[in-house]
C-alpha cells in the first residue's frame, strides 16, 4: 500500500475536529498549539502510521490537509 504524509496548513485550520473523527488508524488529534486565528489546530501524532486513505483531507471543509504521497521502490 502506498505511504503518505499528511501536511496541515495550520493557519487555515479552524479546529472543527472533523478530521479527528475519520482517521482509521487514530493518528489525527487536536494539538495544544493555537494558530494565528486563535484556534487549536489538528496534528498527526505518528505520521509513519498513515495509510494514505485521505479521509482526513476529504472531510476537511477548509481544504487544510494535503497528503504527500511517497514514491514506492517500483516508482523510483
Amino acid at each position: 500500500m502506498a505511504k503518505g504524509r499528511p501536511v496541515f496548513n495550520e493557519d487555515r485550520c479552524k479546529g472543527c475536529q472533523l478530521c479527528t473523527t475519520v482517521c482509521p488508524v487514530d493518528i489525527v488529534h487536536m494539538s495544544e498549539r493555537i494558530n494565528s486565528r486563535g484556534y487549536y489546530t489538528a496534528e498527526v501524532t505518528d505520521p509513519d502510521k498513515c495509510i494514505t486513505c485521505m479521509k482526513c483531507a476529504r472531510i476537511c471543509p477548509d481544504v487544510v490537509i494535503e497528503i504527500l504521497r511517497e514514491a514506492t521502490k517500483e516508482e523510483k
